[in-house]
């Protein structure tokens, strides 16, 4: 597009600089009764096709700064990654309420982009963040291979999940019921290295 854009503005740029009497002696071909245009007309129309080049030009390096904002570079991702990982090291969560444990790399997967996107900074983009789980991930001990779109590096997020036996959250119950079950609390342990798990 970009590219495009900037064909697009040399070809009005290069339309601008053909000389008026050219641009008669075609009319003269094409339509020998045509009456005469003044040269007013071609300042007019100079003065159109160079302001459309200057919008072109200017929407070309608006849309190069686009592009490059949607992009992580190699040390935005590394510092998002350690941030990221020294605020989730030792955070606690609560599980499903049936204590099922299915959905435990979905979850995980989605707390690790949230952070990272928080702590991308002011240049990385809010998006472009992938956390994919390993093969063999387990509820209380998982991996997953961090990459953003425009960075070549990759990082390996691991979380270990330790279930805190004294610490489940009741539920109340209602209309003056006692309250029954409980969410189960757990703590995280988070580390990661370079390269993919």
């Amino acid at each position: 597009m970009v590219v495009f854009t900037f064909v697009l503005a040399g070809l009005v740029v290069a339309m601008g600089c053909i000389k008026a009497d050219r641009v008669r002696s075609w009319r003269r071909a094409l339509n020998p009764s045509a009456p005469e245009l003044p040269d007013a007309a071609f300042t007019v129309g100079r003065i159109v096709l160079f302001g459309m080049a200057g919008l072109c030009l200017y929407s070309a390096f608006q849309f190069m700064a686009v592009t490059a904002n949607a992009e992580w570079s190699d040390e935005e991702l590394a510092s998002a990654v350690s941030q990221s990982v020294a605020e989730m090291n030792g955070m606690s969560g609560f599980g499903n309420l049936d204590g099922s444990e299915d959905d435990f790399d979905d979850e995980n997967s989605r707390m690790i982009k949230d952070e990272l996107i928080e702590n991308g900074g002011g240049g990385a983009p809010q998006s472009g963040v992938a956390a994919t789980p390993s093969e063999a991930n387990k509820p209380s001990r998982a991996s997953y291979t961090v990459t953003a779109y425009g960075a070549s590096a990759a990082f390996c997020v691991q979380v270990e999940r330790v279930r805190d036996k004294d610490d489940a959250q009741v539920i109340p119950g209602g209309l003056g019921r006692e309250g029954s079950g409980g969410l189960p609390r757990h703590t995280y342990t988070v580390k990661h290295h370079k390269g993919e798990c």
